[in-house]
């Protein structure tokens, strides 16, 4: 008779060491086959492989100027598993740093949070960017400091103080970034801003590895098999701006103790000529070991010099945005070349009043445009607006008038190839019904005709209005870089976009911006030998007025396309023509003339007031 019991036993007991000695077989298979920690720490003990960077691409301005260039420097690397026998104390001196920093540091690389890639059998980043005075007194102890490593790199220099918004920067990489990219790892620098942030992976190139055998005592004997295995660095591909770093310097002369933006645009090309934003900050500081602190103290300055303003800045375009009505009105119908408004020191309809100054009543188009009459554009907002017959209701024609204005450029991000670019504001009958709870009409929205109420555009935009004026109804899309060595750009900066407005209505709009110049409120734009078409804009603001100018040059296959931002500069005429002026001189001569130059220098000297101190 079977002893059940015992069976049951036998069953247990022989389970138990089948666990067991599955436990033990997939343990040795994950160590073995899927882990490779025991493969590197052999692979350690015989090899040393040693990064090499590759030479970061070099960047020129559209004259072939160097802007950006790259410089020698040198970095502390570690491998933890190597590290014995330290003189913490002598290590810490020779390197000018203090113990807790030491201790801190050696505690960041090791934790996995901040340091995805971290492994003791590989090099890590300790220290970067050794001059070359620190570089020599470390190298002559390196022999005491088992463990620590020299690797040689490479860091960006500046031929000039300007430009730093539009060239960005480049800093050690984040958590973020090395989790996003496995070509990086702790202490790997990467373009942070500007194009060196939007063409990083073109700059950046592709690094390569030097395998050095050791000895038993880990010495390195020189490189494995003559060489076979390494891999040689692939230097980053060269970038040319559409940048002309000339217009740029004199741009940043004339914004100095002045909040606001330039750009310049060549409308054949869409290539940008100049992107000013001020404040602004020399990109020298950011680069070396003072990098973290200078840019905490531009982080902390109330006056925002980090901001890009050409692009991140959202303003009221004020009576620039006209242009953009006339253009509207002309495709829709509302009005012809030869209509006139009346103007009686402003738009007066039903108890509401729209303030304008003193010229001429009643107008047609062209001089409204030259003289900037508000009642004009107002007029024809309202006519559109109310066109009932034409559209069925007001919100169908917002939606058409709207339309219009994206097709122009507005509302939406242009898509300029460099980051932090806002859209604007370009309100729509939706936004409408729920502000006003479906209660309104043209008079509600009127102050959108002459670019106040909730229209906003950047300066970028502005700059795209004027380019696409002087090429009679398209653009390219505004872009910093002309060319990247042995690439073609990206299809979006090499062909036109249309606006949905006939070239023939252009022509009657860019007749108005020429009077403007000739005897309208553009009058301080009127260079010798250029025909200048352009247009003031003075936007309405809690404080003090901004000062705008959008304009183009010459009037017949231009070359120059620019906007002139302000912040509380008054009217147009202050500072957004004369500024402008002296830009397009400056690009389309080569040089300021000497009484030129003596505006700049008076331009530069003078300073704004914004609340109680001075810019």
């Amino acid at each position: 008779m079977s002893d059940y019991n015992l069976e049951k036993r036998k069953l247990v007991i022989g389970g138990v060491v089948v666990s067991v000695v599955l436990v033990y077989l997939i343990r040795l298979f994950t160590l073995q086959i899927m882990s490779d920690d025991y493969k590197k720490n052999a692979d350690s003990n015989a090899f040393l492989n040693k990064v090499l960077f590759p030479a970061r691409g070099t960047i020129y301005d559209r004259n072939g100027e160097l802007l950006v260039y790259n410089q020698p420097a040198y970095d502390v690397m570690v491998i933890m598993k190597e590290v014995e026998d330290l003189d913490t104390l002598d290590f810490c001196r020779t390197l000018n740093i203090s113990r807790d920093y030491f201790l801190k540091r050696m505690a960041d690389i090791k934790n996995r949070n901040l340091n995805p890639g971290y492994s003791r059998y590989t090099e890590q980043m300790f220290v970067s960017q050794l001059s070359a005075e620190e570089f020599a007194v470390f190298r002559e102890k390196l022999f005491k400091f088992k463990g620590f490593y020299i690797q040689r790199r490479t860091i960006r220099q500046y031929t000039y103080s300007v430009g730093a918004h539009v060239l960005g920067d480049v800093a050690e990489v984040s958590k973020r970034d090395i989790e996003k990219d496995d070509y990086y790892r702790m202490g790997d620098y990467i373009g942070i801003q500007g194009v060196e942030r939007s063409y990083e992976k073109q700059l950046r190139g592709e690094k390569g590895v030097e395998v050095l055998l050791r000895d038993a005592h880990g010495r390195i004997q020189g490189r494995y098999m003559n060489g076979a295995y390494d891999k040689t660095p692939i230097p980053g591909k060269n970038l040319t701006l559409g940048i002309d770093v000339q217009l740029q310097q004199l741009g940043e002369r004339l914004l100095e103790g002045k909040i606001g933006s330039i750009v310049a645009i060549e409308p054949a090309t869409g290539e940008i000529l100049c992107m000013v934003s001020s404040p602004a900050y020399d990109p020298h500081l950011m680069i070396g070991r003072q990098r973290g602190k200078n840019h905490l103290e531009l982080s902390n300055d109330s006056w925002k010099p980090l901001l890009n303003r050409a692009v991140s800045g959202t303003y009221p375009p004020g009576s620039t945005f006209k242009t953009s009505q006339a253009l509207t009105f002309l495709q829709e119908g509302i009005i012809t070349p030869e209509t006139s408004y009346p103007c009686h020191h402003g738009f007066v309809f039903r108890g509401l009043r729209v303030g304008c100054h003193a010229h001429g009543s009643p107008l047609p188009l062209v001089p409204a445009i030259a003289t900037s009459c508000n009642g004009y554009f107002c007029w024809g907002l309202y006519h559109m607006l109310g066109a009932r017959k034409k559209y069925g209701s007001v919100q169908n024609a917002m939606t058409v008038w709207k339309d219009h204005m994206v097709s122009m450029g507005f509302g939406y991000r242009l898509g300029v190839d460099i980051p932090g670019e806002k859209r604007g504001m370009i309100p729509n009958a939706v936004y409408y019904d729920k502000r006003y709870k479906g209660s309104w009409n043209g008079l509600t929205v009127i102050s959108i005709a002459i670019g106040q109420g909730e229209v906003t555009l950047t300066p970028l935009q502005i700059a795209n209005l004027g380019a696409t004026i002087a090429n009679r109804g398209h653009f390219i899309t505004p872009h910093v870089v002309k060319e990247v060595e042995g690439e073609e750009l990206d299809s979006l900066y090499r062909f036109p976009r249309n606006t949905d407005v006939d070239k023939k209505y252009y022509e009657v709009v860019v007749k108005g911006m020429r009077q403007a110049v000739l005897g309208g409120t553009c009058r301080g734009a009127d260079i010798p030998g250029i025909e200048v078409c352009g247009k003031t804009g003075t936007a309405e603001n809690r404080g003090h007025d901004h000062s705008v100018f959008m304009g183009f040059a010459p009037m017949e296959q231009p070359k120059i396309a620019i906007a002139v931002y302000v912040e509380n500069g008054g009217f147009g005429a202050v500072y957004g023509v004369p500024i402008g002026a002296l830009m397009i001189e400056q690009y389309l001569n080569g040089k300021l003339s000497p009484e030129s130059e003596v505006r700049a220098a008076e331009f530069q000297a003078r300073r704004i007031m914004y609340g109680n101190a001075e810019r």
